[in-house]
């Protein structure tokens, strides 16, 4: 079986002539959970945005299980998005109907699809993060924390490959945050979780990434990388005072 994600020797400069990532390597099996740490400019964003063919043009490929990525294959393009589904920092920037059922079903319903195979998934999708009972309701009358999960949905709705989470922590209070990782560890999607959360990642995420100066300089068991502490200062990491990620391992 093809893993979710295979990354080889990707390579890219911007525009202006920012080199942002210098030939990064990357595997993901399928059904992972992995978090991608990193100071801020390490390239987190930039590798994610390759990840869907939003940027392009450097050296090196993407495949998400087993289909390239290939900007120039719109067939194949329209494909790899539904594939790779991104939940965004702010869910307000993916929230924009009137109701919540409207925007869960956008997505899936611009690739076509109607009638009762789009209500199921719309149900499916709000009931797998805990939030069918408000799908009549406007998104902006919910607490962001229920905004968020609502989001994951929408990208849920269209059935992904692997599930791309910016920064899903933040802004959430105590009780939002447990519901989001109740919500993410009770899934069946390769997550990559893109954060400065390390708690969060020891919480949600068997394996690690560190990416620094546009490379992957650490892979690894979360508690291994979170438990070195000369290589999270290396990478400008902190671990909250008093945290021990070891014993959320135990």
């Amino acid at each position: 079986m093809d893993p979710s994600l295979e990354v080889r020797g990707l390579a890219y400069a911007y525009p202006d002539g920012h080199q942002a990532l210098y030939g990064v390597d990357l595997t993901i099996a399928r059904g992972e959970r992995v978090a991608l740490l990193g100071p801020n400019g390490a390239g987190k964003t930039t590798l994610v945005l390759h990840l869907n063919g939003i940027l392009h043009g450097g050296l090196g490929t993407v495949r998400v299980a087993g289909l390239g990525v290939d900007p120039a294959d719109k067939k194949s393009l329209r494909e790899i998005r539904r594939r790779v589904g991104i939940v965004f920092q702010d869910p307000d920037d993916q929230l924009f109907m009137p109701t919540v059922r409207e925007d869960v079903a956008f997505g899936p319903a611009n690739l076509g699809l109607r009638g009762d195979e789009l209500d199921r998934r719309v149900v499916s999708a709000l009931t797998r993060v805990g939030m069918l009972e408000v799908a009549d309701r406007p998104p902006q009358h919910l607490s962001f924390g229920q905004r968020r999960r609502v989001a994951v949905a929408t990208v849920l709705a269209m059935e992904p490959e692997i599930l791309v989470l910016d920064e899903p922590s933040s802004n959430l209070d105590p009780a939002g945050r447990r519901e989001l990782a109740e919500v993410l560890t009770s899934l069946d999607v390769t997550v990559l979780m893109v954060t400065h959360d390390l708690p969060y990642a020891a919480e949600l995420c068997p394996r690690s990434l560190i990416m620094s100066g546009g490379l992957i300089v650490a892979d690894g068991p979360t508690p291994d990388i979170l438990t070195d502490d000369e290589l999270l200062r290396a990478h400008r990491l902190e671990l909250p005072f008093g945290f021990d990620p070891a014993a959320v391992a135990r």
